[in-house]
């Protein structure tokens, strides 16, 4: 390792931009005769379209045009899709209904966009869109998955009778049902997973560009994978060809899964652009953001956990229904199946799982991927039903878990997934540790002393990141392959490029892919430069999402660099009269082994870009592309402990420590992970104890529009974080690396609840613990 390689503790060298305010975001772009775009939004959760009327705001001042889904849909401009096919378990395919990006007829929830107004400038078209004039005949709605079920809900899609899109299922049912009969002890719980809105820094934003010498499409956008978003805006929505079609995302200012998809307005924007012959652009405020913007989780679950007389457990049976909101969006689909339910034997040897995953029709937003994206659900779910179970068998709720840990790897579990390798006693005694896990009881009683009640709480999570294989992806229903690309562009000055697929939001990208190239060829770091989010630039790739930039992104690029080194070698053996093999990278020059013959590593690059003294038959340059496509997920593991205080007087939660003990594999950069990490656990304490998206039950009208009523964490909310890392390396990727973006969100949210629970002596306490929850929670004990 050198100062600037793999596990340096390097500050991001994106930072000076952003720090500086010189990060250029899509709403910075800016093109002659660009105008501006405002949507018109349906105020009903459902309701008919029987007219719109925009004579009096396309009169105003500065307007260019108003559009309409009817004019949309003449123009053959497709429905937006779901690209994950899950086939319910009597074998019919999901019912999807109609997601029109512009709704002519029905719209399905508060914010479904209706018209767009083309404007001079934003304030213009907000004007002018509050004079369209959209006759709507309310429907009845509803906004909560259970109650959508009931025979008498509201129809809201003719393709999906009583709103159920699929009824699928994982795991041994007979199986799992004969061990819950047989058990010595059956713990059942009821869970809720509440709704989140993402909220990234940045709202979503498109500039949608139509060139008409060229007949050619540009579109800027605040995406995770442009890659895919032109792949389905031409293959799927017929906007434009894919040759003539370029997506750009440029910074971006977080995403936690929000801006996977493709969403209405980049369709309409450029379809806009291209109708009236200049570039339109529209920037989300943070109430279209709340209103808009695919949200997360909303799961309702019943458990059974079944143990034996050890108290070691003998079956899980679960089963979940999950809120998809008005429409299924490009990933919803997999959330609550392949990426929750495939996760449900967590860290334990579980011999026999069932799951029955039913997904919900509802006037809401829709609901999809979310940082951790069905791992969180899973882990929340078993680690809530770990605990409680432990206060029911009379043990410790740590040594419940040691005694059913997996210990020998390869382990396959019941439900497909195949851990490759870990060590959970190790986190587990480190986080113990680190807690002073046995010195609980004397904090417990001083706390008790100052009249506060105080609670600690454990969760072992395990996640799967860097979603793999493509064909067995493929073979569960994914419309796309999971691999990841990367070209390595070695300049004639010894200067580098690395191309890549994966996208940066946030990541360190910048950082610690440069320094995955500053280990490999011994060159300085600022020498490096990392390109990607513009499909005209970067070979096709699907982004970032999963944690999977390290993983299946770097990967690519250790398979890049193998050629380029490979090919580097023996131009060095040429020019020194060498064998190949001898050849060695060390601090930027190309050595024969056990000699003092050496030659700089821009001498070698500029030999391969002049091609005057070349080994024969080899080709000028130095220039390598590869496409990796992982064996397997990763699965990176760990243990949270959350210790707290609640004021009994007014039920507000006070995190006294949080310990976070995680394996991650081989660690390239422990600066950026641990600023991962941090991130992470400040959205999982927000869902605890903080967040959640509501909807008025009557009207469907969302209640949570803004900060005033949707309480984001601040920097008091949080405590300072303990983190240690045992690192067991992937032994499926070539760095061994495991991933560790989604590790927070996923790990905090039990550990939370779980000593929340503890302090109060009432198990029945529901996401986000707000003060008021916790209150009432007391109470109802005595």
């Amino acid at each position: 390792m050198g100062v600037e390689g793999i596990g340096a503790r390097v500050t991001r060298k994106e930072d000076k931009r952003f720090l500086t305010g010189k990060g250029r975001y899509t709403d910075d772009m800016s093109v002659p005769g660009m105008k501006y775009a405002y949507f018109v939004r349906s105020p009903y959760a459902h309701a008919r379209i029987r007219g719109i009327d925009a004579a009096a705001a396309k009169a105003m001042p500065g307007v260019i045009d108003v559009l309409d889904g009817r004019q949309l849909q003449a123009d053959g401009i497709g429905n937006l899709i779901c690209g994950w096919m899950i086939h319910s378990k009597d074998g019919s395919p999901m019912k999807m209904g109609a997601w029109r990006p512009l709704a002519h007829e029905i719209v399905r929830y508060v914010g479904d966009a209706v018209a767009i107004v083309v404007a001079d400038s934003s304030a213009e078209a907000r004007d002018a869109a509050e004079a369209v004039v959209v006759d709507y005949e309310e429907l009845p709605a509803v906004t909560e998955a259970v109650s959508a079920l009931e025979t008498d809900a509201p129809q809201i899609h003719p393709e999906a009778p009583g709103n159920l899109i699929f009824d699928w299922e994982i795991g041994d049912g007979s199986a799992t049902d004969q061990a819950i009969a047989t058990a010595a002890h059956v713990t059942e719980i009821e869970i809720h997973n509440n709704r989140l809105s993402p909220n990234p820094m940045e709202p979503r934003a498109t500039l949608g560009i139509y060139d008409t010498a060229e007949d050619h499409y540009t579109c800027y956008t605040t995406s995770q994978n442009p890659h895919v978003a032109r792949l389905v805006m031409s293959a799927f929505y017929n906007v434009a060809p894919e040759n003539k079609l370029r997506v750009i995302a440029p910074d971006v200012g977080g995403g936690f899964g929000s801006k996977i998809y493709i969403y209405p307005e980049e369709i309409v924007c450029l379809w806009a652009s291209k109708k009236n012959g200049v570039p339109v652009k529209w920037t989300s405020d943070r109430t279209e953001a709340f209103l808009t913007d695919a949200h997360g989780r909303d799961h309702v679950s019943k458990v059974k956990m079944a143990f034996d007389a050890d108290h070691r457990i003998i079956g899980l049976k679960v089963d979940t229904i999950a809120n998809l909101g008005a429409y299924m969006s490009l990933f919803s689909s997999a959330v609550p199946t392949y990426l929750y339910a495939t996760l449900l034997s967590g860290q334990y040897a579980i011999p026999s799982i069932h799951a029955n995953v039913r997904t919900v029709y509802t006037n809401t937003v829709p609901v999809d991927a979310y940082r951790g994206a069905g791992r969180p659900e899973a882990t929340y779910l078993l680690e809530r039903t770990m605990e409680t179970a432990a206060r029911e068998l009379g043990v410790s709720p740590a040594e419940l878990r040691r005694k059913n840990f997996i210990r020998s790897f390869p382990y396959q579990t019941p439900v497909i997934m195949n851990y490759d390798a870990g060590d959970y006693e190790a986190s587990l005694s480190a986080a113990m540790q680190a807690a002073d896990w046995d010195g609980f009881a004397a904090r417990r009683a001083e706390a008790e002393g100052r009249g506060k009640r105080r609670g600690i709480g454990m969760s072992c999570y395990i996640e799967a990141c860097g979603i793999a294989p493509s064909a067995a992806v493929g073979s569960l229903g994914a419309g796309v392959g999971l691999w990841e690309s990367a070209e390595v562009r070695v300049n004639a000055v010894g200067t580098i490029e690395v191309l890549t697929g994966s996208h940066s939001h946030g990541q360190g990208h910048e950082t610690t892919f440069a320094q995955l190239v500053a280990e490999r060829l011994g060159v300085p770091l600022d020498s490096v430069n990392i390109v990607h989010g513009d499909t005209d630039k970067v070979q096709m790739g699907m982004g970032t999402y999963g944690s999977r930039s390290g993983a299946v992104g770097m990967s690519a690029v250790v398979k890049a660099l193998d050629k380029v080194e490979a090919k580097a070698k023996k131009i060095a053996a040429h020019l020194m009269e060498a064998d190949d093999s001898d050849i060695v990278i060390e601090n930027g020059e190309l050595k024969v082994a056990g000699t003092d013959k050496t030659v700089p590593w821009f001498q070698v690059a500029l030999a391969a870009y002049t091609a005057h003294n070349l080994p024969s038959g080899m080709e000028p340059g130095l220039k390598e592309t590869a496409f990796y496509d992982p064996a397997n997920f990763t699965f990176p593991a760990g243990c949270y402990i959350a210790e707290v205080e609640v004021d009994p007087e007014t039920g507000k939660t006070e995190i006294i420590q949080f310990v976070a003990a995680d394996d991650f594999g081989n660690i390239i950069n422990p600066l950026i992970v641990e600023g991962q990490v941090h991130g992470g656990l400040a959205q999982g304490i927000g869902q605890a104890l903080l967040e959640e998206v509501r909807y008025d039950r009557e009207s469907g009208q969302l209640l949570t529009a803004s900060y005033m009523d949707y309480a984001m964490p601040r920097a008091d909310d949080l405590p300072s974080f303990n983190l240690s890392h045992q690192n067991t390396p992937c032994p499926s990727n070539p760095l061994g690396i495991k991933g560790c973006g989604e590790a927070g969100a996923i790990g905090s949210p039990p550990a939370l609840i779980n000593a929340i629970t503890d302090a109060i002596g009432n198990n029945s306490l529901t996401m986000p613990a707000t003060p008021m929850k916790v209150w009432h929670a007391m109470r109802a004990t005595h």
